[in-house]
């Protein structure tokens, strides 16, 4: 009973560590983290290299892959993108079984772990800021180990009542004899960590009880593979009822996951075989931290080169169904600031280029107004960013925030006025050309903003925030401008004239309010375009 209680409670104990190591590490990582995984995953290659050194250091897959989400959703990566960093947290999530395999096993750390526990709580209450948060990583580390070492113990009595005669056997596996044993294995695997939800705690178990004998080197090879799959069971759980990017996420983490798996069984009668050789002059342990090392990076250097293939096949199986206005309000994204604002903004820069297109339309082919889907959009973002998850983390945060808010306000009243009974044309041609190309214009920044990354549209914003005076933006925030003060000058004038005419009968009174009124109308277009679409394009820009 004590060899139960003693393997339970070193579980249990891992899992904690883990779980406050992982928090402390992620607060001391602050938004470090997300703005590391937005900026390195240019590329596949170079998202799989940064989201396995960011799974490293802060020891969770989880927080790699829901941060990915997050962004993703924002638009702030391609799902391509956001693909690179998952597959890259696959093999970051192995430097545990290194940890295991170089100490946890080998040397009992009671005597120095508890001293530690003690020092990182003493920290993590007394401190402050990243100093706890660093505290708390360290209590969580000591426990780590406390409980490996615990985990051993029981392991060592385990190991007297099952040899690897007791688990089912693999030697010789081939295409017939042995199969059956693997995938019994790889079942149990699969099992364990579903129970345990952590492929880290399951692998720990494994490294424990081949050190103390209870199964082979080749019967932990399979169990390995199993539990690799096995982690795939919490992400398709959480992608229940979640959003089509959690989905997608999941399903590619899932596919991944049985790619690898498939690739592993097949190079099982190679693999398998040089590890037994090789164990005669290397620990087994660290043969199997390696192997569960190398399964994960050739599962990823298989799909690497395939990712736009890949997604294009995720995407196929799940397809978008949201609306492309509020595509971007993904719930994923509240868990990071960052990816709120940029949500929000991009929702603003899609509902104003559906309503200035509209406008256009409506100014030239005399066609109605449409906004209502826009108003809603606009409606949703506002509730979205109630719901953020906490106050902006630094002053450019900040000015972003009351940037995006800015043009939010603005586009929510465009909406208003374009959804006002009533006529926008005038027999004034000049006012009507001016509202024209402010809204021409408009579109074209709004749409830059609201493009996903890698589209063309990425140049223009770029060239302008570089300094560029000749950019396609630069210039089209200029047009925008000239439109809107010329139609806020005209308009003065236009009221004065119109209700002139009234007195020398040129026109009735009715007929004169409705003139002034579509007059007035498109310069509130012009106006509100411009402001919201200046906010949009960078936070620097006061309200005016």
């Amino acid at each position: 009973m004590s060899m139960i209680t003693s393997i339970l409670g070193g579980v249990g104990l891992f899992l904690l560590g883990m779980s406050i190591m992982t928090n402390g590490l992620k607060a001391v990582a602050g938004p470090g983290l997300r703005t590391m995984l937005g900026k390195a995953a240019a590329t596949p290659l170079s998202g799989a290299f940064w989201g396995a050194f960011v799974t490293l250091i802060v020891q969770s897959s989880s927080a790699t892959t829901m941060t990915t989400i997050g962004l993703v959703s924002a638009g702030l990566l391609t799902f391509a993108q956001g693909l690179g960093l998952v597959f890259g947290a696959n093999v970051g999530t192995t430097g545990t079984g290194w940890l295991i395999a170089l100490i946890g096993v080998r040397v009992s750390l009671t005597a120095a772990a508890l001293p530690m526990i003690f020092v990182g709580a003493l920290v993590k209450l007394l401190g402050r800021g990243r100093l706890s948060a660093g505290g708390a990583a360290f209590a969580g580390f000591a426990l780590i180990l406390y409980g490996l070492t615990t985990l051993q113990t029981g392991m060592g009595g385990l190991a007297q009542q099952l040899k690897p005669e007791s688990f089912p056997a693999v030697s010789g596996f081939g295409w017939g004899s042995g199969l059956l044993g693997v995938l019994a294995l790889i079942g149990i695997g699969l099992v364990m960590t579903a129970v345990m939800q952590s492929s880290t705690a399951a692998i720990a178990v494994t490294l424990s009880a081949h050190f103390a004998g209870a199964v082979g080197l080749d019967q932990a090879c399979a169990l390995i593979i199993g539990q690799n799959i096995g982690t795939a069971t919490s992400s398709a759980m959480a992608a229940i009822g979640a959003s089509s990017t959690a989905k997608r996420l999941a399903l590619a983490y899932i596919l991944f996951k049985l790619i690898a798996a498939l690739i592993a069984m097949l190079l099982f009668p190679v693999t398998v075989p040089l590890l037994v050789r090789a164990a005669r002059t290397i620990d087994g342990v660290t043969l199997l931290a390696g192997y569960h090392t190398a399964y994960n990076v050739i599962g990823v250097a298989v799909l690497l080169p395939l990712t736009h293939r890949f997604t294009r096949f995720v995407e196929w199986i799940l397809p978008e169904r949201a609306s492309p206005l509020t595509r971007c309000l993904d719930r994923a994204a509240l868990e990071t600031p960052l990816a709120t604002e940029e949500a929000v903004r991009r929702t603003v820069a899609r509902s104003l280029e559906t309503m200035c297109r509209s406008i256009s339309a409506a100014l030239t082919f005399a066609r109605p107004i449409s906004v209502a889907e826009a108003s809603d959009a606009l409606r949703q973002a506002r509730d979205f960013m109630s719901e953020a998850s906490g106050p902006p983390e630094s002053q450019k945060d900040e000015e972003r925030l009351t940037s995006t808010l800015h043009a939010l306000d603005h586009a929510s009243r465009l909406a208003e006025v374009a959804a006002e009974k009533g006529e926008c044309r005038s027999e004034d041609a000049q006012a009507v050309e001016w509202c024209v190309q402010a809204m021409q214009n408009a579109v074209l920044i709004a749409g830059e903003v609201g493009a996903l990354p890698g589209t063309p549209y990425l140049a223009g914003r770029l060239a302008c925030r570089s300094g560029a005076t000749d950019s396609p933006i630069e210039r089209a925030l200029l047009e925008l401008e000239h439109c809107a003060t010329a139609l806020s000058d005209l308009q003065r004038t236009h009221r004065k004239a119109t209700f002139s005419s009234v007195a020398g009968r040129a026109v009735s009174a009715d007929e004169a309010i409705a003139r002034v009124d579509a007059v007035r109308r498109m310069e509130a277009f012009a106006r509100h375009a411009w402001r919201s679409a200046t906010h949009l394009v960078g936070p620097t820009t006061p309200d005016k």
